[in-house]
């Protein structure tokens, strides 16, 4: 392992603080239609050894926040504040940026095959990300590679270094795009819906090695999913997205024993179950996502949520025009005029 040089090693101060704070974090992008507001005053924390789990449907804004965390945003514009052990990212220009990106913080994408290069070998690929932060040798990176693909169970290491991507199935290939972003030790890892297109098995096995890696490591980790079941297998804490805004923020028992907000027990009650008939048709939420180009006044839910429709007239104006703000219980707070903590749907 290559060590950190003493510019980039975080001080004794900051080891006591969140490794990852995100504060008030807004994304807007200009569109021929207008401008759109992605994330919307957003802000969660990520510690050493702890995993944040980032669920909400499509549209809610993960991926967004996570690209906006490394900087790869072009031409939107990007508000708040992204700290990574206390240096501002917001602002940073791309020398810096390049500099932290795959040494400091690192990313899985979701489409390994698109994400890696058809033309080079998985070894060279992963030698190079280490030349590149760490100025090796030929001959260190490549063998660099090859214990990345060992850690990560790829048999045969030495020899399936010198393999193209698409000699690889689905599940190895997400395997080596792990291997490549923690070849340069970085302290928070990115995981944008690394299980999507793989089956159940292969999931389970991707996720478990994400969790091993997480443990042995002490990586601070943001999975980004619209898959519950992935945030109660890996997540210590969870952020629900609505719309580009927090909807509710716990750790991962609390909001799956006491979900407050309608959004998040929807989305819980979706879940299909053991005890359904095998014809019980699957549970939705009813209604489509807000739209980011006119964002109503009030709460971005309120159209779709039971419990605003049974509300007196009083309280359903008040969810149509005024937004809620993210509080309640401290380490349980909910986007919501009438949170519940009365538990999980049955």
């Amino acid at each position: 392992m290559t060590p950190l040089s003493h510019e980039d090693a975080p001080t004794p101060v900051e080891r006591d603080e969140p490794l990852l704070s995100v504060r008030d974090l807004g994304v807007t992008f200009t569109t021929g239609r207008g401008r759109v507001r992605a994330v919307d005053q957003l802000s969660f924390e990520v510690r050493r050894g702890r995993t944040l789990g980032i669920v909400g449907e499509s549209g809610s804004g993960k991926s967004v926040t996570s690209l906006a965390i490394l900087g790869l945003h072009t031409g939107a514009d990007v508000t708040g504040s992204v700290r990574l052990h206390g240096q501002e990212l917001v602002g940073l220009d791309e020398r810096g940026l390049n500099r932290l990106r795959g040494r400091r913080m690192a990313m899985i994408f979701q489409d390994p095959l698109s994400s890696l290069h058809p033309y080079y070998t998985v070894g060279e690929q992963i030698a190079e990300h280490h030349r590149v932060h760490f100025g090796s040798r030929r001959a260190a990176a490549r063998r660099r590679a090859v214990e990345m693909l060992a850690e990560v169970g790829i048999p045969e290491p030495s020899r399936r270094a010198g393999a193209y991507p698409h000699q690889f199935s689905g599940g190895m290939r997400q395997r080596v795009m792990i291997a490549m972003a923690l070849a340069c030790e970085p302290e928070l890892l990115i995981a944008d819906e690394p299980t999507t297109a793989l089956d159940v098995t292969v999931q389970a096995q991707i996720l478990d090695l994400i969790v091993r890696l997480q443990q042995d490591r002490g990586l601070a980790v943001v999975m980004i999913t619209h898959d519950l079941g992935v945030v109660a297998r890996v997540a210590h804490d969870v952020l629900v997205m609505y719309g580009g805004r927090a909807a509710e923020q716990a750790p991962v028992d609390a909001l799956f024993a006491t979900p407050a907000h309608p959004y998040t027990r929807g989305l819980l009650d979706s879940l299909p179950r053991l005890d359904d008939a095998d014809d019980e048709p699957l549970r939705a939420i009813p209604g489509s996502p807000p739209s980011l180009l006119a964002p109503a006044p009030g709460c971005a839910f309120a159209p779709r949520c039971p419990r605003a429709a049974a509300a007196t007239a009083d309280e359903r104006l008040r969810c149509e025009t005024q937004r809620p703000p993210l509080g309640g219980p401290a380490g349980h707070p909910a986007a919501c005029h009438f949170p519940s903590y009365e538990g999980a749907p049955s």
